[in-house]
């Protein structure tokens, strides 16, 4: 078995998280620049077997696509393109950077450290990768 990797793109940053390879448990992983992105996802597949990825899929409130589906759609083309045995499928990312935030409180962390958006989008991803895990649990 390999691990799931969960992507919370962002114009600015993106942030990713793993499962372990029994696809037991997701942990964050890191949060790197957009522009590098795809470079970290493909060096990282270098190194650990990943026999999937999870995209978060940005919608509205509605359920239409948000404004950024745009942007995560030639972000998960690219992937596609660099990383072709490596199925992607998307993941509905709705509130969690809500679900984040709340991680956070509920976990003590001071309001400076709530504040660091790169540690939001680590933790949104890995909500994303639960999220996921819990919806493909065979029970």
């Amino acid at each position: 078995m390999g691990r799931v990797l969960a992507i919370d793109y962002g114009k600015k940053r993106t942030g990713l998280a793993v499962t372990d390879p029994l696809q037991l448990i997701a942990n964050g992983l890191t949060t790197v620049d957009t522009q590098v992105a795809a470079d970290y996802i493909v060096n990282y597949v270098r190194r650990e077997r990943v026999e999937r990825i999870v995209m978060g899929q940005p919608k509205q409130m509605s359920g239409e696509p948000s404004e950024n589906m745009q942007r995560v759609s030639l972000f998960t083309n690219r992937l596609k393109k660099l990383l072709p045995d490596i199925p992607i499928e998307y993941f509905d990312e709705r509130f969690t950077s809500v679900l984040a935030h709340k991680a956070m409180l509920d976990g003590g962390l001071k309001k400076k450290d709530r504040r660091n958006k790169a540690l939001v989008d680590e933790i949104s991803a890995t909500i994303i990768l639960q999220g996921w895990m819990e919806s493909h649990r065979p029970y």
